[in-house]
């Protein structure tokens, strides 16, 4: 492994800046910190990341890479950790299950010596780098945004002390959604033909607990559920499905499967013969991908992720930098919730006094303790984790005040060309929901 090079501990103005400006307010904590204290001496810091790398979500995996990278660059520019340079190894979790995460996350941890787990989603349980964690004795933080997470950490804290969902998870969309759709509704820039909402999942888990929140809570909010619908996966014949929708036409269509090409290939067999319905899609939608496989027919498509790129300040300058390095192509909410990790766990590792290696529990237990006490501010908002869960904070679900969550973000494509337009929640909005185009006429 080729040891990185990394700058003198205290690093000019310049420097830091340039390195440190997408996170200028939470990482001069890491700066100040690595000025501070006694340069340590050992091999670099390695940050295992088992992502999807090929498969059918790769183009996730590779944005995964690609946030780790550049906060590693980041971080490094910056002194790394206490003067130890951070290098990730990065291991292909081939878009599958639980079997292959994790023999990924144990290669990592055995074969690369690596002092933490950082990854964003896999296709698995939700669970299935836990217990490597737990066995390894090292901090594992992930974004696989699923209430298994939160019931596993609480079964028994003991054992998973270090492993952390650095967002929240997935029940928050089903009643966010419903309240964004009453805000809108109420603002008078939304008049919903009827009352009537359908609902699409794919039959994992995660698709599904969004679509069961969203059928359970439905009429509290005016709606009845026309139509609940689980697809298997991939599809690329969305026939069956438009055949239902196009009978018995939906004020509102909500996708809760999330795989990218075959949202895509839903909006571009839906515009064929377009319903006078809203559309939301999850997650997916916010890639780039999906704009250039679905093209204009992405247009007007309403989307939400509980972690995402703000368009502030912080986000911007993140999303500028980002795209700059990696091409406008380049999907800065992908890439920018590993970057969060990355940085998070740096500023936790310093405040800690140094990072253990794998099977050195007690100073990773210190990291862990740190983690658990950081109020970290970078591109996709604010991080703070729930005590007893280990999960991220949702704002505006779980607290009123954006600086204490992780805004579960509202946004609309209006232009095929660019990223979507946050629209939601207060008070990082950017614009307005827009009617779609096929719904104005």
């Amino acid at each position: 492994m080729t040891k990185p090079k990394i700058p003198p501990i205290n690093p000019s103005r310049r420097t830091f800046l340039r390195g440190a400006g997408a996170v200028a307010g939470s990482t001069a904590m890491l700066a100040g910190l690595n000025s501070a204290a006694q340069a340590q001496e050992g091999e670099p810091i390695v940050i295992g990341c088992p992502a999807p790398l090929t498969g059918i979500v790769a183009a996730d995996g590779i944005e995964f890479r690609r946030g780790i990278e550049m906060a590693a660059d980041e971080i490094n520019e910056m002194g790394g950790i206490l003067g130890r340079p951070v290098q990730p190894v990065f291991v292909d979790t081939e878009s599958k299950g639980d079997d292959v995460v994790i023999q990924a996350c144990q290669r990592l941890l055995d074969r690369d010596n690596a002092s933490a787990l950082i990854a964003g989603y896999n296709l698995e349980t939700g669970t299935a780098l836990h217990d490597v964690a737990a066995d390894g004795g090292v901090v594992a933080m992930h974004t696989n945004t699923v209430a298994v997470h939160d019931e596993l950490i609480k079964s028994d804290p003991e054992r998973y002390w270090g492993v952390f969902q650095y967002d929240p998870p997935e029940t928050v969309y089903g009643t966010g959604l419903l309240k964004f759709l009453a805000d809108i509704e109420a603002a008078g820039t939304f008049k919903r033909p009827n009352k009537k909402l359908a609902i699409v999942t794919g039959p994992g888990t995660y698709s599904v607990n969004i679509a069961n929140a969203l059928n359970d809570h439905a009429a509290e909010f005016g709606y009845e559920v026309s139509l609940y619908e689980t697809v298997k996966v991939p599809v690329t014949d969305w026939g069956p499905t438009l055949a239902k929708l196009r009978a018995d036409p939906p004020a509102v269509i909500a996708v809760t499967h999330f795989y990218t090409s075959d949202q895509a290939q839903f909006m571009n067999q839906f515009m064929t013969d377009p319903t006078d319905s809203l559309i939301y899609m999850q997650y997916g939608a916010s890639l780039a991908a999906f704009r250039d496989i679905a093209g204009d027919n992405s247009v007007g498509v309403t989307y939400a992720t509980v972690i995402g790129a703000l368009q502030d300040e912080i986000g911007m300058a993140f999303a500028d930098a980002y795209k700059a390095r990696f091409g406008e192509n380049a999907s800065p909410n992908g890439g920018g919730q590993t970057y969060t990790g990355l940085h998070a766990y740096a500023v936790a590792a310093a405040l800690a006094g140094g990072v253990g290696g794998p099977y050195e529990e007690e100073q990773n237990r210190r990291v862990a303790d740190r983690l658990r006490s950081l109020i970290f501010r970078g591109p996709m908002g604010t991080l703070r984790l729930h005590p007893d869960t280990q999960s991220a904070w949702s704002y505006p679900s779980e607290v009123n005040d954006p600086s204490l969550g992780m805004p579960h973000v509202v946004s609309q494509i209006q232009d095929k060309a660019k990223d979507g337009v946050l629209i939601a929640p207060w008070p990082y909005e950017q614009g307005a929901f827009q009617m779609p185009p096929w719904m104005q006429g």
